[in-house]
Formats: C-alpha cells, structure tokens, sequence
C-alpha cells in the first residue's frame, strides 16, 4: 500500500521541503514503501517527470528545483511482485496524472494496464475525456458496483486547472485515511500529516471531492 502527495501553491516552494517530509513518512511507514518512486512537478509552465527505482529515503529531493504544483507517489508494490520503474506512479496521459493507494479485491472491467492502478486510470480516462467532473464520477460508480471487495481505494487525478481526489476505505482507517492542509494559499494532500506539523484536517471516508485552483 503506498504514499501518496499532492501540493500546489499560488508561489513556488523549494521541492525539496516536500519530499524531505514526504520521504520521512514513507520511511516510517509500517508498510515498507521502498519499491521505488515517481513525483512529477510544474516548472516554467511545463511538466517536469522523475522516477527511480530505489526508495525515496535513498534519493537525494534537492535535485530538483523549486514549482508551485507537485505530485509524489512512493510505492509499496501488492505482493512485492511487478517491480519495475514502469510500474512507478504518477502514471500520465498528456497532461493527466494519477497517483494511488489501495487494494480491490475481484475488480471485473476490462482495460489495459501492467498492474492494477494503470487499469483503473485507463478505465477513468475513458469517462473523464469527455466529461471531468461527471466522468470521474461515474467510472468510480461502475468500478465499486465492478468490484468484488474495496479494501481502500485512494485515488488523486489531477491537471493544471484542477484535482480530482477519492479516498474510501472499508478497513484499516488508519492507515487509509488521507489528510489535507489547506490555506488561501496552500493546498496539500498526503497519506498521513507531515511530521511536526499541525493544522492537518483528516479527510472523510467515502469523499468525492474536486478541488480547483
């Protein structure tokens, strides 16, 4: 089960105070989260991407400037198995990324992916292509009904406009509950608090929420 990260801001921020933090976490995770992984940042108005196969405590987060919009995702792969850079998150289809943290169990949709979450953002894509906000919706709708047993399914979708962000959880909260913290200028989400932080909200089981900035 993994990590997942999301920041965006009116002013740009050093990346590395993110990742240092976000690194922390996924290092002190009860669940090892070393099977590498993947952030994407904007920089001068265009997508920066980076994935290593190595876990992020090993990585060096100065590396890379600073941006006012950040997705990270650090990878604890579902039975260890699948261990390849290509299966690294964000995953991206133009200028759509996607990070996840979850476990389905008997998900019945056919869709073409090397692991379980690429399927599930192609699946999305197919509604969110041509409607957004009501696509993203649905093809969550028809995956639960599709769907056997949904342990967790946390899912963060975003462009440059806006974020589109599912947290559900049916055991394990602690684990699986996201958490936000989120200002005028500010928005950030990530699997758990940054450490020796405060003023970080839990976000509510079963949310469906869209966040533009």
């Amino acid at each position: 089960m993994c990590r997942l990260l999301l920041v965006k801001s009116k002013t740009e921020f050093p990346i590395s105070y993110h990742l240092k933090k976000f690194s922390y976490i996924a290092e002190n995770s009860r669940e090892y989260q070393g099977h590498g992984w993947g952030c994407v940042y904007l920089q001068n108005g265009s997508w920066k991407k980076y994935k290593n196969i190595n876990p992020i405590w090993t990585d060096d987060p100065n590396q890379f400037g600073s941006s006012t919009y950040l997705l990270a995702h650090a990878r604890s792969a579902f039975r260890d198995e699948g261990i390849t850079i290509e299966n690294n998150m964000p995953f991206q289809s133009g200028n759509i990324f996607f990070i996840f943290n979850g476990e389905l169990h008997g998900v019945k949709i056919k869709e073409e992916g090397r692991i379980g979450a690429e399927k599930l953002f192609n699946y999305i894509l197919r509604f969110y292509r041509k409607d957004q906000e009501a696509g993203f919706q649905r093809a969550l709708e028809i995956i639960e009904k599709r769907t056997n047993y949904i342990k967790a399914m946390n899912i963060i979708m975003a462009d440059k406009k806006q974020i589109y962000l599912a947290s559900t959880h049916n055991e394990d909260h602690d684990y699986f509950t996201m958490y936000k913290k989120e200002t005028e200028n500010d928005l950030i989400i990530c699997s758990e608090p940054f450490p020796n932080e405060t003023d970080w909200e839990k976000i509510p089981n079963n949310t469906r929420r869209i966040f533009a900035q």
